[in-house]
């Protein structure tokens, strides 16, 4: 089992019009990413609005992905159909991801019999080709329950989970359940971050942390220090951030940071309303403002 650990990233994914992923961009993203210092990438995961690309466009970034970045690459493999994860899952295997991180199949509601079948057939047609990581992502798919995550991760089939629910009972739950068999267990939404962290949390894909390394790779060091005073401070901000990303559409407010910092994120999926774009401007004098307070308090 990979141990995965850390501060690492959900990145955007840079695109032009079409839509069609900006390759030169997303390396320069990477490359940016992998100088802040954090531990991994992930690659095509929600914050990367991976249903907006073909099948064909997901492999090739994966692949070359994998070849630029001086960090490990986690590989978004979700898609709608078994079919699909698995080929998605396979190529990402022979490039030489890290790990695969796995939603239950997107867009239709399925029961949770229906969800543990998609997983244990996954895991019999992968082989443990790569290490899989379960991903709950419950405001965009059907929910992964955590009675549910927990009966497959005792299969030993898996090796962790993403959990972006936001549940902190749910972490609890998982947290007391790796006694028994260990997993990787990663918080996948960093409002709980802190609290979890301190809780024993192995480490974060964090969408904050595309947009703003610093913050969360300087709470992560004060957590491991037990400096409360740090730890209350860059929380403030992380709360800060987060309250005014929530106003727009994911990711719309991380795209947006990144262009404040001079990364080429590309034209938005969507277009925004007037009144929207009006909240973006005024984010992005926010975030300007914002940012080297940052990065003087996380040192």
């Amino acid at each position: 089992m990979s141990a995965i650990r850390g501060i690492n990233v959900a990145a955007v994914t840079p695109r032009r019009e079409g839509p069609e992923i900006d390759l030169g961009a997303t390396f320069e993203l990477i490359e940016y990413l992998a100088g802040a210092g954090v531990a991994g990438i992930a690659l095509l995961g929600t914050t990367g609005e991976f249903l907006h690309y073909d099948l064909s466009e997901r492999v090739r970034l994966l692949a070359l992905g994998v070849k630029r970045s001086r960090v490990p690459i986690i590989a978004g493999v979700g898609h709608s159909s078994l079919d699909g994860a698995l080929a998605l899952a396979r190529e990402a295997a022979d490039a030489g991801a890290a790990a695969v991180l796995l939603m239950p199949p997107y867009f239709f509601r399925y029961s949770q019999e229906e969800v543990k079948a998609f997983y244990l057939h996954f895991a019999e047609e992968f082989k443990g080709a790569l290490d899989t990581l379960l991903y709950n992502i419950p405001f965009f798919t059907t929910p992964l329950a955590c009675d549910s995550a927990l009966e497959l991760l005792a299969t030993g089939l898996f090796a962790g989970i993403k959990d972006s629910s936001g549940d902190f009972a749910s972490f609890e739950r998982l947290q007391a359940a790796r006694a028994a068999r260990p997993f990787n267990l990663l918080v996948g939404n960093d409002v709980i971050f802190s609290r979890a962290r301190a809780a024993g949390a192995d480490g974060v894909v964090s969408g904050v942390a595309c947009a703003a390394p610093e913050l969360m790779l300087g709470l992560d060091r004060a957590i491991g220090a037990g400096a409360s005073l740090q730890i209350e401070r860059l929380e403030t901000r992380l709360k800060e951030f987060i309250a005014r990303i929530d106003r727009f559409p994911v990711p719309v407010g991380i795209r947006e940071a990144l262009e404040v910092r001079g990364l080429k994120v590309g034209p938005r999926s969507v277009p925004l309303g007037p009144q929207a774009q009006r909240e973006v401007e005024a984010f992005r004098e926010w975030f300007q403002s914002w940012l080297p307070t940052v990065q003087e308090e996380a040192r």
